[in-house]
């Protein structure tokens, strides 16, 4: 199917900007980062401008409680991504799972089977998994060995990365920015819901167009009534660049996905969830993170249930 197809291009090109999010805000701070994002990403679609008039008062009020869901979420996952691996931070990002598929069930009320009760039982286990790791005995050989490195070699591992929290255990790292990750995957929950109800009605060009403009105008706000300073380095930042050509082409694909009558919330939930693996690849080859194999593990059972949940229908 090709909603099919087009979501898994989103969740790809979003494990990309996972990783473009951390290297750019190793050279700028969080709402740099996201002012520009945003403003690049609103650029690119403004060409569609002549397509997206015509929208009902209603719709423009579903579209700019979209937009703020979102302006709270990336606030709140750009946090969080900034102090947790990025491969951790891929993870927990699959809760989002368990949030879509309720939504699809009780709003939608699309009807689950007893493989897609299997599935979801296996995200779960994923995740407890991914919280409650193997006792420290289990990591004391490979302790002791990273102690007998130089003190020198270890420094410059932390600086390579840039956050000493790249290598961090979830259960090492404040209980704060776990929650942030969280709270983001609820509202982008929401945001997904949202993009169902609206793609029923609306073209993508209309939701892109308006939502962009929404989101833009809600971190100029955020900016000015903070007195937040943009410096002119950030312009210079071209993995900002590159997430703001992921964003509009992977929202692009998905809001087609939306609109396609046969596309179902809790597949397109599971789909995008693809991004996870490329975020761990990233954790691994990009910032040279550790505890990649057990996280992969983690990872794998989850997919396990979203494959359940997907193609066993």
């Amino acid at each position: 199917m090709i909603w099919i197809l087009l979501t898994l291009v989103y969740g790809l090109l979003k494990g990309g900007r996972e990783i473009s999010k951390k290297k750019a805000m190793d050279r700028n701070s969080v709402m740099e980062v996201l002012l520009l994002y945003t403003f690049l990403g609103f650029l690119i679609v403004i060409p569609r401008a002549p397509h997206a008039m015509g929208l009902l008062p209603y719709q423009y009020g579903l579209i700019l409680l979209k937009s703020f869901s979102i302006f709270v979420a990336w606030m709140m996952g750009f946090h969080a991504l900034k102090h947790l691996p990025v491969s951790l931070y891929g993870v927990l990002d699959l809760s989002r799972v368990l949030m879509g598929t309720l939504l699809g069930v009780f709003i939608f009320h699309e009807i689950l089977v007893w493989n897609q009760f299997l599935g979801l039982g296996m995200v779960v286990l994923g995740l407890l998994a991914l919280k409650l790791r193997p006792s420290k005995h289990f990591f004391r050989k490979k302790a002791a060995a990273n102690s007998a490195k130089p003190a020198a070699k270890s420094e410059k591992t932390s600086d390579d990365t840039g956050n000493e929290g790249n290598t961090a255990d979830p259960s090492s790292i404040p209980p704060k920015f776990v929650l942030l990750a969280f709270g983001s995957c609820v509202l982008n929950s929401v945001s997904a819901l949202l993009d169902k109800i609206l793609m029923k009605k609306i073209n993508s060009s209309q939701m892109q167009f308006w939502y962009m403009l929404f989101l833009l105008l809600f971190y100029v706000l955020y900016v000015v009534i903070t007195h937040t300073k943009i410096h002119k380095s950030a312009w210079k930042n071209i993995y900002i660049w590159l997430m703001a050509i992921m964003f509009v082409i992977g929202d692009a694909s998905l809001f087609i996905a939306n609109a396609d009558p046969g596309s179902l919330l809790t597949v397109m939930t599971v789909v995008k969830q693809s991004a996870c693996f490329v975020t761990i690849l990233g954790g691994k080859f990009v910032f040279h993170e550790e505890n990649i194999g057990y996280r992969l593990f983690c990872a794998f059972i989850i997919f396990c249930g979203i494959i359940l949940c997907t193609f066993a229908r």
